[in-house]
């Protein structure tokens, strides 16, 4: 019994309702009819569309060899992508016999990367023997690739592939030539300081390249200007010492300074709809709806998942969406739909101690905040010094559609609704 499970993907949207993807396999002697029922290939996270491509994941995100026994949906492999790395699962109990594609090649969706033994009486497989009889398989999109016949296998997406068998590359650009080798040291951790004065150099990830394109496009684009105010949080830290273990008791959640941010994003984002606009072309595109963008951090870098429709929840909300998107960013489970979109953006250098920063926009929206750390400083209140917990804040914005004005006000309102969270509820 044999059957292909692809690389298959779904619109973003349609991921938001469900990450489960159905494939199942053609005959060969009727190619329009299956040899067997539908079956459910379920992946942790799924984005890549149909005229995107992904990147299998080095070798040191491999999880299985060849000859390795696997279990229904264990993860094998990750699939880096431009946002997040993608867990593969087996779709069935098997033995891992052959592979595709080779190790950072691109594939596209519907590709057929491995062959997986499914049969009950599979005998173990050396790795040096991945090479199989091979026919052809048509894609849907035309392109015709080789895949192992005759054994019953099924055909997985694998981050540890086999050069010796036939794969998809993606050919539209030209490959540049390197212009130094590249050197390793089995024994040199680039990491580390040593002083043996040798040189590592490591390619960087498909992520790291994107977060580098879309900077440096911001930058291109916008005309980012950045303005500041500083924030007393006596009364948030009186506040959140006051109600920390009866927020804890009742919501299972602690009790952040995030929240209070957050919501006072969404409120001043209602009272000022040009900062959660966005140009299109010749356009104005405005939104009744907020949507914040927030960074967590993750095993692997900063991800910035999306908090929807904020303009409708409370801080318990809040604090249990950062949460519940802090722990998948941890098990590197966060779906790639749930970073898409935002209207606008809050980054936390105050975790990490920052004093002070300008923060670039995360396109295609209009602004961002800026949070810094807190720091006792001396302050004049009613013409006197006292010794306050003070933030310093900034709002990098696009000048092309928020004017000075604007933009002042709206960190102003921020400034107002943090300092004495009663005016939110005053609407005042």
């Amino acid at each position: 019994m044999s059957h292909i499970v692809s690389l298959r993907s779904a619109s973003l949207r349609a991921l938001r309702s469900s990450s489960t993807i159905v494939a199942a396999s053609k005959c060969t002697t009727s190619p329009h009819r299956s040899c067997q029922p539908l079956r459910k290939f379920s992946y942790s996270i799924l984005s890549t569309s149909p005229d995107q491509n992904s990147t299998i994941g080095n070798n040191k995100n491999k999880k299985r060899k060849v000859g390795d026994k696997v279990s229904v949906d264990e993860a094998i492999a990750e699939i880096e992508t431009d946002k997040a790395n993608l867990s593969i699962n087996a779709p069935e109990a098997g033995t891992i016999e052959a592979y595709l594609v080779a190790d950072s090649d691109n594939v596209t969706s519907g590709v057929h990367v491995a062959k997986l033994n499914t049969s009950a009486d599979a005998k173990p497989v050396s790795e040096s023997k991945t090479d199989a009889p091979i026919g052809k398989v048509e894609t849907k999109s035309g392109q015709s690739i080789e895949k192992p016949s005759a054994d019953p296998a099924a055909h997985i997406s694998l981050n540890e592939l086999s050069p010796s068998a036939g794969a998809i590359r993606d050919t539209s650009a030209p490959q540049k030539p390197i212009a130094h080798p590249i050197k390793t040291y089995a024994k040199i951790d680039p990491h580390n300081v040593t002083g043996t004065r040798l040189e590592t150099r490591v390619k960087m990830s498909r992520m790291r390249l994107k977060i580098s394109e879309r900077l440096k496009e911001a930058q291109n684009t916008c005309a980012m200007l950045t303005t500041f105010n500083e924030i007393d949080m006596s009364n948030a830290v009186e506040f959140r010492k006051k109600y920390a273990d009866q927020f804890l008791k009742r919501h299972n959640i602690k009790l952040g300074f995030m929240s209070a941010f957050v919501k006072a994003s969404a409120c001043a984002l209602t009272d000022s709809p040009i900062v959660n606009a966005v140009i299109d072309g010749n356009e104005i595109v405005y939104r009744d709806y907020v949507d914040i963008s927030v960074a967590v951090a993750s095993p692997k870098g900063l991800v910035v998942p999306v908090i929807r429709n904020v303009e409708k929840m409370n801080y318990a909300d809040i604090e249990r969406a950062i949460n519940e998107y802090g722990e998948q960013a941890k098990k590197g489970t966060l779906p790639i739909e749930d970073m898409d979109g935002g209207t606008f953006t809050i980054s936390n250098g105050g975790v990490f101690g920052s004093l002070f920063g300008t923060p670039i926009i995360n396109l295609p929206q209009s602004a961002i905040l800026g949070m810094h750390g807190i720091f006792d400083r001396p302050v004049a209140i009613n013409g006197k010094m006292e010794i306050r917990p003070m933030m310093y804040v900034a709002l990098t914005y696009d000048h092309r559609i928020i004017d000075g004005r604007d933009a002042v006000l709206f960190l102003r309102k921020i400034k107002q609704y943090v300092e004495d969270s009663r005016t939110m509820f005053l609407d005042i």
